[in-house]
């Protein structure tokens, strides 16, 4: 269902060469596309999805090359001889070597494990002038945190939830972009309407004195009458003369915002019509809940605080175990090098646990128990104001449509009172005073009728951004992520 609305505009303006009739849904295309706020949001999107490509790239098995080619040294070294002694030894070699390896963290116990390949090359440049070669064909390496906190596995449960937040984000801008846009068309849009008011009222005074003028010279109106009649010209241009500056400075305020062309006259097209929905809070809420970026901003805090607590914990025991096992093999020549692998394995196990830390380390367990009950508090004071101001936004929305039939219907009768009195003063059967006081009601219904009309669209869309919900078509608000970003 569609309630049609309808707005008859003052005097006409006058035509540019650049004049440009805009609608309020094409405004908001140019908005969502063209303005500043808008590239923001999708800059920090592609910001969003990099760190979570990042975190997702940390999971895959890393494969890094280490080499050096060549290492030349020409010194001398300290050497310290079978007496104890110490001399210096001249040393002129050229080393160079290279590594291949192939790391993969284990994120279900937080190590790391490391497949591993090297070859040396020693060639002396003085003396014998000998070489050497060492290699170490396959080497498996383990270095596994015990007791500590397993860092891999809360960055799966938070990042995918930093994400989610961040697309969620995104939409709730673009939501509010619109929002902006609605706010800076519809100043736009009362300022061009208090020029046509102001313009028709200067019209309709300046006839008004011309016929008080005749009156008076033929004694049917008191000179205080045409007096007043004289102020009201004088004050209807000076009216006239201000709307006009405002009406340039809102033209200019759309017109950067939607970074249009500063030659273009933008003409606002009242809305014809609005959506007629009657939207239920528990509906709205559990939509709310369910999409907006809040409910993950929540649950992001929240695991973040129980993380900074299990931290504090695995810190009280700092176990690291360290495990190498592999073959190594050295000789003279290249192709030889590889035979008769020596057995080599290394096993490590280090600790270090506090024994007396003057309490210091379940200090920090206390103050991260602490700082998490008072995060948990925080959170739920905003849930509690963002359900109450979202009841308020709903109540706020649903009366809305009825006070935007009011003031319609009241701009209708405004108009329709000042025209009667308009012919009534020509008659001679009102007084200025009476006729004054019919204008000023006229301007007011017909700038309350543009500002309910501007209500009803700020609450929609300030619904829609909180729910990321469309409730016209009864669709959730979504984008394919993807393509937006690869822009």
């Amino acid at each position: 269902m569609v309630i049609a609305l309808s707005m008859t505009a003052g005097a006409q303006t006058q035509v540019k060469e650049h004049r440009r009739s805009i609608t309020l849904d094409e405004a908001i295309v140019i908005a969502r596309t063209q303005s500043v706020d808008a590239a923001v949001a999708l800059n920090e999107l592609k910001t969003a999805y990099w760190e979570y490509r990042t975190f997702r790239a940390n999971l895959l098995p890393e494969m890094n090359l280490k080499a050096t080619l060549p290492s030349y040294n020409k010194k001398y070294n300290s050497y310290q001889q079978e007496d104890g002694t110490y001399t210096y030894v001249r040393n002129n070699n050229l080393q160079m070597s290279g590594e291949l390896s192939i790391d993969q963290s284990i994120w279900f116990t937080g190590g790391t494990l490391s497949l591993n390949s090297s070859l040396d090359f020693l060639k002396q440049l003085d003396g014998d002038k000998s070489k050497r070669y060492m290699s170490v064909p396959i080497a498996l390496t383990l270095n596994q945190p015990i007791f500590g906190v397993n860092n891999i596995k809360w960055d799966r449960r938070i990042e995918p939830v930093r994400y989610a937040e961040a697309k969620a984000s995104f939409l709730s801008a673009t939501e509010n972009v619109t929002r902006t846009t609605i706010n800076y068309f519809f100043n736009l849009l009362l300022a061009k309407e208090n020029v046509n008011i102001a313009r028709q009222n200067l019209e309709n005074a300046q006839k008004l004195h011309e016929v008080a003028k005749a009156k008076r010279s033929m004694g049917q109106i008191s000179e205080n009458d045409l007096l007043q009649l004289e102020l009201n010209v004088l004050d209807a241009r000076s009216t006239l003369t201000d709307n006009e500056s405002t009406l340039k400075s809102r033209m200019f305020q759309l017109r950067s915002f939607l970074a249009l062309s500063e030659d273009e006259d933008l003409e606002p097209v009242v809305p014809e019509s609005i959506p007629s929905v009657l939207l239920n809070y528990d509906d709205v809420l559990d939509k709310a809940l369910t999409n907006n970026s809040f409910a993950q901003n929540i649950r992001r805090r929240q695991l973040e605080a129980d993380y900074e607590v299990a931290k504090a914990k695995g810190d009280l025991r700092e176990i690291t175990l360290y495990a190498q096992v592999g073959f190594t093999g050295t000789n003279n020549e290249l192709n030889t090098v590889y035979h008769n692998l020596k057995d080599n394995q290394i096993v490590e196990v280090g600790f270090k646990i506090p024994i007396l830390d003057w309490g210091k380390r379940r200090g920090k367990v206390k103050i991260a128990k602490s700082n998490r009950d008072v995060v948990e508090s925080r959170l739920r004071q905003e849930t509690m104001n963002f359900n109450q101001d979202l009841f308020i936004l709903v109540e706020q929305f649903n009366n809305q449509q009825m006070q935007l039939q009011i003031a319609n219907e009241a701009d209708k009768i405004a108009e329709k009172r000042y025209n009667t009195n308009v012919e009534t003063f020509m008659i001679g059967k009102i007084s200025t005073l009476d006729l004054n006081d019919s204008q000023l009601k006229k301007d007011e219904a017909r700038q309350k009728h543009i500002n309910e009309l501007y209500a009803y669209w700020s609450y929609y869309y300030q619904i829609r951004s909180l729910t990321l919900w469309d409730f016209t078509d009864n669709t959730g608000i979504d984008a394919d992520f993807e393509k937006i970003i690869k822009q």
